[in-house]
């Protein structure tokens, strides 16, 4: 049949999303195998312009459910993508400080260095955009602004997509075993160990673990303030998102893909102990720091929809990204938005 789609291409950030759980269950490949298509991994991928897709979206018949940085910043430079489902998991969101820096709160800040990762070759630094976010936030609650603190560059000169990820048992580790990927994902926290920063923001369950491990002072955790616009950030919603040649010529999969990740997520309500090893393997943690950083209850969270809420989240968060000089200019996130797939998927799980 010439529109049988040849492959899916998909790709996932190590955070609980449905479209993880779908995969790791194996339930995607299944669908699509049904129907004559392969699946494939974006990040496992051994060619370097494929595994960039993750974050650029240029892969044609792919999907992507994951942090919204990436996804927003496609977008803004005119990729033709779609967002077919928004998921809103909590999670922490540490301003952290050393102890010997005597920061004990947001107030405390003021005047003090900020360490943030720059990453200097990529298309899109969703790292240092998310401190600056969580950071920004933060003040705000005290009246107190970015310019406010003593910005300090962490300058890193590798590419997100060195290396391709290494799939062990269901375990993704980005840029496989590399110590130099390693390094560079850590370089503000190495800065704040030696002294040379005051305070930093690390998020989930990487962040929480590390607080503890190095008895870091938690300054503020954004990621559990009762304002939703606060807790937004590149994790809160996160986005499934489809690009237009799929939508346009294979609606029925990007219906597949919508349907499996919410067989994913019905799944997850009645699977506490299960949920929480999957998003071990997906955050390459262990269970504990999954259970801190996203909830003891965090299959609860794992619900995609288009709900008002996430909607407004994004809109604000493409906003602050076009103020802060990460994308060239901001759009209106509901013509990027499409509900069909999601409406579709849903009436077929009634009708079932």
């Amino acid at each position: 049949m010439a529109n049988t789609l040849d492959t899916l291409w998909y790709t996932r950030c190590p955070v609980p999303t449905g479209l993880g759980i779908a995969i790791q269950q194996g339930w995607l490949e299944d669908a699509f195998r049904a129907r004559g298509t392969k699946v494939s991994s974006l990040l496992e991928s051994n060619d370097f312009a494929t595994r960039e897709s993750h974050f650029s979206h240029t892969l044609q018949n792919s999907v992507r459910h994951g942090g919204n940085i990436p996804a927003i910043s496609a977008r803004a430079l005119g990729r033709d993508t779609r967002v077919i489902g928004l998921s809103w998991a909590d999670e922490t969101q540490l301003i952290l400080a050393s102890p010997e820096s005597r920061i004990q709160s947001v107030r405390d800040l003021k005047g003090r260095r900020f360490g943030l990762p720059n990453w200097k070759n990529v298309e899109i630094d969703f790292s240092r955009a998310q401190a600056i976010r969580g950071l920004e936030n933060a003040l705000s609650l005290e009246g107190l602004s970015v310019t406010d603190v003593e910005l300090v560059d962490q300058d890193v000169e590798t590419h997100y997509s060195d290396g391709s990820a290494e799939n062990l048992n269901g375990t993704l580790a980005w840029g496989g075993r590399s110590t130099s990927r390693a390094r560079a994902n850590n370089l503000e926290l190495i800065a704040l160990l030696r002294g040379e920063v005051d305070a930093i923001f690390l998020k989930g369950a990487h962040g929480a673990q590390v607080a503890n491990q190095f008895g870091l002072t938690v300054v503020i955790d954004t990621g559990v303030h009762p304002e939703p616009l606060i807790r937004a950030n590149n994790g809160t919603p996160r986005t499934l998102a489809v690009d237009g040649h799929l939508l346009d010529n294979h609606f029925d999969a990007a219906v597949t893909i919508v349907e499996q990740v919410l067989r994913a997520e019905a799944w997850a309500q009645d699977n506490p102990s299960e949920v929480r090893r999957y998003l071990a393997r997906e955050t390459n943690a262990s269970e504990y720091w999954v259970s801190i950083a996203y909830g003891s209850d965090a299959q609860t969270r794992l619900k995609t929809d288009l709900a008002e809420q996430s909607i407004v989240a994004v809109q604000d968060f493409t906003d602050f990204l076009h103020r802060w000089n990460f994308i060239p200019a901001s759009f209106d996130v509901r013509d990027w938005i499409d509900a069909r797939p999601l409406e579709a998927a849903r009436s077929v799980r009634i009708a079932v």
